[in-house]
């Protein structure tokens, strides 16, 4: 029996895959190290680092082992790194007072950075999380996040930052105003330089745990702060994830106010959100492959349920086609060293 049809086919799609080389000339979405950003953490001590149970292969390292990964991801061409301090619970106040200490860990951390490999770009975070004793992105009055005075912190973090060294500041607490408000804070002390990267459409996500686990900055609920009324969880400032117009709402305010770069996170389930951005910025869009997506991917490759490094590429490649042009991702190292190369 002729496989032929008895029809005519018109068109051949198929030619422009029957080929690896022909599948390279036509392809749509093209993805590099110029699009990766590598999320860091440190912590203190020296010489050592601590690898975060749920996130194989990820490390919480001390500022000189920092530095010297810092030099390797720019030597594999990654243009720069977001970084995150992870602090013991001492260190943690209801006011988040160390956040503001030019000699603590975090500004130290941005100095070693700068000092030893100055064209990586360094990326910091002014959400108050990680200094705060609640577990939560800004201060807690009355069982509220007060908005007005987290935003008052966050001004003099983003001026300390931008005083160690930060080349952007990227505030991801979601708080009303704040993206203006630094803006006139760095302009008026003189760092008229540094750029903003809004978290302009973080949602209340499941998918932080792992980072949370890394940080140790799960909000705090009442049983274990019996004498402090805390809100549950993080949804008074963080976005309904059923909702898609409200990003472009977002997205708006963050343009007017003044941001330089606009942000969606989480990536992989909001794939929709970061169209939508994308189709409305005029500005850089970046999306954050967060630390649940990375964990799911790296267990069930562990398990033999998936090819890691196949699941990962075609992860970030969708992030990428969706209309990222910059992704905040774990895979980063891994992408750069050994699978964009392929």
């Amino acid at each position: 029996m002729s496989s032929s049809p008895d029809y005519e086919i018109p068109i051949r799609p198929r030619r422009l895959r029957s080929t690896k080389n022909i599948r390279r000339m036509a392809r749509e979405t093209r993805l590099s190290t110029d699009n990766l950003i590598a999320p860091q953490f440190v912590m203190d001590g020296e010489n050592e680092r601590e690898e975060v149970s749920s996130m194989p292969g990820v490390y919480r390292r001390t500022i000189d082992r920092l530095v010297d990964h810092a030099e390797t991801l720019q030597d594999l061409g990654i243009p720069a790194v977001a970084l995150f301090p992870a602090l013991p619970d001492p260190l943690k106040t209801p006011d988040a007072e160390h956040a503001l200490d030019p000699d603590h860990l975090y500004p130290n951390a941005i100095r070693a950075l700068k000092d030893a490999v100055p064209e990586l770009m360094v990326i910091t975070d002014t959400a108050l999380d990680p200094y705060n004793a609640d577990g939560h992105d800004g201060i807690v009055r009355d069982g509220r996040i007060d908005n007005d005075a987290t935003i008052q912190v966050m001004c003099q973090m983003a001026i300390l930052h931008a005083e160690a060294g930060a080349d952007i500041i990227a505030p991801s607490d979601m708080m009303d105003g704040r993206v203006g408000a630094i803006r006139d804070a760095l302009d008026s002390s003189g760092h008229t330089d540094v750029a903003i990267l809004a978290y302009t459409a973080k949602y209340s996500s499941n998918y932080y745990a792992p980072f949370r686990d890394a940080l140790d900055s799960a909000p705090k609920s009442e049983a274990e702060a019996p004498e402090k009324e805390l809100p549950d969880d993080k949804d008074t400032y963080q976005m309904d994830p059923a909702n898609g117009e409200e990003a472009v709402r977002e997205l708006r305010l963050d343009l007017d106010e003044g941001a330089d770069m606009v942000m969606v996170k989480p990536a992989l389930p909001y794939l929709d959100v970061i169209h939508r951005v994308q189709a409305h910025s005029d500005v850089p869009v970046a999306a954050y492959n967060v630390s649940g997506e990375y964990a799911m991917i790296k267990a069930a490759a562990q398990n033999g349920w998936l090819d890691g490094k196949a699941c990962a590429m075609e992860a970030l490649t969708g992030i990428r086609r969706a209309g990222a042009n910059l992704i905040l991702t774990y895979f980063a190292e891994d992408a750069a060293r050994h699978w964009l190369s392929k």
